[in-house]
């Protein structure tokens, strides 16, 4: 991605031709989950730890789909704000069957 995307609308359609692999987008699945699960457990224990758990476990997850399935570098380098929140519409998207997992 060599010039910066100016709104999200724009974004979104960019981001999924990054994950066109499915095994890319089941680790960013499983990432994020296993980062849901880390949140509750924090907030459940009050330990920063699981916060620290929520961060390896999610980003992880899209690192290992982006390196070792997709190939490519991740979004989040160059546009961090934009990625995060698409990874959780992609989530959303995968979890409601309006996209492949």
């Amino acid at each position: 991605m060599s010039a910066r995307i100016a709104s999200f609308a724009e974004f979104y359609p960019f981001y999924l031709t990054q994950h066109a692999d499915r095994m890319c987008r089941r680790t960013h699945f499983i990432g994020s989950s296993l980062a849901l699960a880390c949140i509750a457990a924090a907030i459940g224990t009050g330990s920063a730890w699981w916060v620290l758990a929520a961060l390896v476990a999610g980003y992880g997850g899209a690192w290992i789909g982006h390196f070792y399935y997709e190939k490519n570098r991740p979004a989040s380098f160059a546009q961090p704000l934009y990625s995060f929140r698409a990874d959780w519409v992609m989530y959303w998207q995968m979890l409601t069957g309006k996209l492949t997992w």
